[in-house]
């Protein structure tokens, strides 16, 4: 890696590179969930703000993949000299959340209107992922982050965590009230995230 500025012409070759890829993304998830009910897997805040209706809910866990406030946001709750946190799926373990059925006339509009929202910045990486329901078991669409990704923090001392919780916010509010919003809605869906409860005892 250099610290060399990209050349403008590599730049934008870069950029349409990256919208290409996107929208081939968006595509194929949109082929694959075509004339069916439309599955979503939350976890964080979407169990408190989904923006969609949903004709169905059900708590549910994935296996494989675990709930950790261990992604960088320099927008949406931080800012580029104090960035704060999100919540990703990572690699291991399991996660309980919310499964959410929307309706086959309405599954495209939602999943485009997810993507506009999970994936403006490309650093998420969506999958379908198996939820158990009482309909038996479904593909959910969740968004999930590689440790490989720049955006994955890695282990964060505890200090780091009390200062971001002291001092991150972004054009969407602080990095300690949506941690807070999102234990509280596990909560009240009756998920227990022992994790983020020793998380935000530094906050006190």
């Amino acid at each position: 890696m250099t610290d060399t500025p990209a050349h403008p012409a590599s730049a934008h070759g870069a950029d349409r590179a990256a919208t290409a890829f996107q929208t081939d993304l968006l595509d194929r998830f949109r082929t694959q969930a075509a004339g069916r009910d439309l599955w979503v897997f939350g976890y964080a805040s979407l169990l408190w703000r989904p923006e969609f209706e949903a004709q169905e809910q059900h708590i549910t866990r994935v296996w494989g993949w675990h709930r950790a406030l261990k992604m960088w946001s320099r927008l949406n709750r931080g800012s580029p000299d104090c960035p704060g946190l999100v919540f990703a799926l990572l690699p291991g373990g399991s996660c309980q959340g919310v499964a959410y059925r929307v309706a086959r006339d309405q599954a495209d509009d939602v999943l485009v209107r997810l993507w506009a929202r999970e994936m403006p910045m490309d650093v998420y990486t969506p999958h379908w992922l198996p939820c158990d329901t009482p309909q038996g078991r479904v593909q959910a669409l969740a968004f999930t982050l590689p440790r490989t990704s720049p955006s994955f923090t890695g282990h964060l001392p505890s200090e780091t965590y009390r200062q971001i919780f002291r001092q991150a916010c972004g054009r969407f509010g602080t990095t300690l009230d949506y941690a807070r919003q999102t234990y509280e809605s596990l909560r009240a869906h009756g998920i227990e995230d022992r994790a983020l409860a020793a998380l935000l005892r530094h906050a006190d």
